[in-house]
């Protein structure tokens, strides 16, 4: 059997040790460089490349895929990370009622009861069927059972949560034969369709941690590795206010100033910094800092400036939008102050915007995407 991709696709793969290939499907340490433009494609340039098809090594498989924070204040589109124990699950079957090389969404529960069934119109069923291709896949049909963790239109990156976790379940299940560069793919292939071309929440949601989109032509990913020893809790308020990316995308200014240019560089760099030193209070210092993208989504969620403000005053390091909104996050290097900063974040949005708010402290999470369980 043979599958025939349409576009040049180049994918390289460097690691600290000099491997060419990925030690393990979740390296940390890892640069990766890859490129799929679609845009070049002509009959005359198809790249034909044959895949032997894999068996299942499991009948059903689960997985789970973290919440992540985009931006990072002055890092748009080109940081982010991924949160730790929160996100949505995937649990995918070998079904013998779905036509063979094909997905099926059976279920969707949790937040997500408004999105649809139809695999071409669904974050997970996209980025199942991208994996699927990868894989040559024409012998077995699948289904997928979706259980929404992240509310939609959060700012959590809770389409990426589901694509990662459906990339991450098919290739599980037949036996983990692509690496992580194909997996954010598979991901970025499922985000173009739904909210935009950016890779800022799918990158860290596969590959945990602190993750640089350094280019996207071709796509670049470098992780960024904040140390083990130290500490640092990200307080999340989502309100109840649904921001849809594509809408709080399309404020967003079509030119900025040299001198806008010139700060929101430096103080990404500052974040980066802050982020290889485990500089907890640097990192809230330089997310606090955007003056391009913060001054116009901030003030379509109700409330916002005040709610940041509340969090500084009670001790946060520093405060702006996640991702593309509502949800505010906050930084510190200490849990029980988090729990403080959260209860006035609350109480702000309230105040400020009239608007009830829930509010969690959470770690990083440094691993990713990852498989759950599974039945042979």
């Amino acid at each position: 059997m043979a599958i025939t991709f349409q576009s040049p696709m180049k994918l390289s793969f460097i690691t600290s040790n000099g491997f060419s290939n990925p030690p393990s499907l979740y390296p940390i340490n890892t640069h990766f460089s890859f490129g799929f433009n679609l845009s070049s494609v002509s009959s005359k340039t198809q790249t034909h490349i044959t895949i032997p098809e894999p068996e299942p090594v499991f009948t059903s498989v689960k997985s789970f895929a973290p919440a992540t924070v985009a931006n990072l204040g002055p890092g748009f589109d080109f940081l982010g990370c991924a949160v730790d124990g929160v996100g949505d699950f995937v649990t995918l079957r070998v079904d013998p009622n779905v036509k063979a090389g094909e997905v099926s969404i059976s279920d969707i529960s949790g937040a997500g009861n408004k999105l649809s069934k139809d695999p071409l119109s669904n974050c997970a069923g996209i980025a199942a069927i991208s994996v699927m291709k990868m894989l040559n896949i024409q012998s077995v049909g699948l289904s997928i059972s979706l259980e929404k963790g992240l509310p939609l239109g959060s700012g959590l990156g809770s389409s990426a949560a589901s694509a990662a976790a459906a990339a991450v379940a098919v290739n599980e299940i037949f036996g983990r034969k692509l690496s992580v560069d194909d997996l954010v793919l598979a991901g970025l292939e499922s985000e173009t369709k739904v909210s935009g071309y950016h890779a800022d929440n799918i990158a860290p949601s596969i590959m945990g941690g602190f993750v640089l989109i350094r280019s996207y032509d071709p796509l670049e990913l470098i992780p960024l590795k904040f140390p083990f020893e130290k500490d640092l809790f990200f307080v999340l308020v989502n309100p109840e206010f649904e921001a849809p990316t594509k809408k709080m995308r399309a404020v967003l200014p079509s030119e900025v100033t040299m001198s806008h240019h010139i700060w929101n560089c430096s103080q990404a760099g500052a974040l980066v910094a802050a982020i290889l030193q485990g500089d907890s209070r640097g990192l809230g210092k330089a997310l606090s800092s955007d003056k391009i993208v913060e001054p116009r989504r901030g003030p379509l969620i109700p409330g916002m400036e005040g709610v940041k403000k509340a969090a500084l005053k009670a001790g946060a390091f520093g405060c702006t939008i996640s991702g593309a909104g509502p949800t505010l996050v906050a930084v510190t290097d200490d849990e029980e102050r988090g729990r403080e900063i959260g209860e006035r974040m609350v109480e702000a949005f309230m105040k400020e915007g009239n608007l009830k708010a829930l509010a969690m402290v959470k770690k990083l999470d440094r691993v990713g995407a990852r498989l759950v369980s599974s039945n042979s």
